[in-house]
């Protein structure tokens, strides 16, 4: 069986904004600054460095501005920051924001349990910050959460992750990453899904935010591969714990996914000695297990 592997690989990282945000002791800004600067040296060109909510909800990114502002512009490399409402929009681009992250899930009570309103009020929300964006020239990217399963409703129609990611797309995301949150997927889940989705979405506007709490998902990644999927998110050192699942780990390692991908001969332009090294610092600064296999490997 010959398989359509992309020949390169483009990694988004996560680990400033969805693997710190779960974290309850306080990481400075300066620490955030220096990791984010570590993953762009390791050649890491696309980063989601911090979220503009409220800090009440998410005491850890109470510093989003200060972060952004202390970050060196550099050529070629997107700092992507999460905006969950037409506020946060707005205190993302007065910090000087050039690309943003908003987020709709596949499932009706997951809706509900993180953004308080229905799948339909959350794509109505985000039409005024299209609108905005579409006008400063500002790129959005769209996540669709629960795309393998939901905390609460368990199964989620392959028909409805179809239906809201096409809706981002529609909306005018550049691209949509399709999230497995609590990690439950399987590859013949994820190909059945991925396989829906592709027929509505080209592969190149397409990501995968695979989280590892079953440690599946190397696996569900390497299953949609095979469909020309190229943009997969993932976490230095593995970080970001999943809040449904108590001790669980959360995002897919960003060490170990391209270390996966280099041994299959896919180019990701990621120097993994120096993506290691990053990794070791976070878990150190933090106080924190490396959840990363390939970081507990390479000391």
């Amino acid at each position: 069986m010959t398989h359509n592997y992309p020949s390169k690989v483009r990694i988004v990282e996560v680990a400033p904004r969805d693997g710190l945000q779960n974290i309850k002791t306080n990481v400075s800004t300066e620490v955030k600054v220096t990791l984010i600067t570590k993953l762009c040296n390791a050649g890491i060109k696309d980063i989601e460095v911090t979220s503009f909510v409220s800090p009440k909800w998410v005491p850890q990114m109470a510093d989003a501005a200060d972060v952004l502002s202390q970050l060196a512009p550099r050529e070629d490399t997107a700092y992507i920051v999460l905006t969950p409402n037409l506020r946060g929009f707005e205190r993302a681009i007065e910090s000087g924001a050039k690309e943003v992250a908003i987020f709709a899930a596949a499932s009706e009570t997951f809706s509900q349990k993180n953004t308080n309103c229905s799948i339909a009020e959350s794509l109505q929300r985000f039409e005024p910050i299209m609108l905005k964006a579409a006008e400063l020239g500002v790129r959005v990217r769209g996540y669709t959460s629960c795309v393998l399963g939901c905390p609460y409703e368990g199964d989620v129609a392959v028909s409805e992750v179809v239906r809201v990611s096409k809706a981002l797309i529609d909306m005018g995301c550049y691209e949509v990453s399709l999230g497995d949150t609590i990690g439950i997927g399987t590859p013949s889940k994820a190909r059945e899904m991925i396989s829906a989705v592709i027929k509505e979405i080209p592969a190149e506007k397409l990501a995968l935010h695979f989280h590892d709490t079953r440690g599946q998902a190397l696996a569900n990644i390497l299953a949609c591969l095979e469909y020309g999927v190229a943009n997969i998110d993932s976490s230095v050192a593995g970080l970001g714990g999943c809040p449904y699942a108590a001790g669980a780990s959360g995002n897919v390692s960003t060490e170990d996914v391209v270390y996966m991908l280099h041994g299959m001969g896919i180019k990701t332009g990621v120097n993994l000695e120096k993506l290691v090294a990053a990794g070791h610092y976070i878990s150190e600064q933090i106080n924190s297990k490396n959840n990363s296999k390939v970081g507990a490997v390479y000391k």
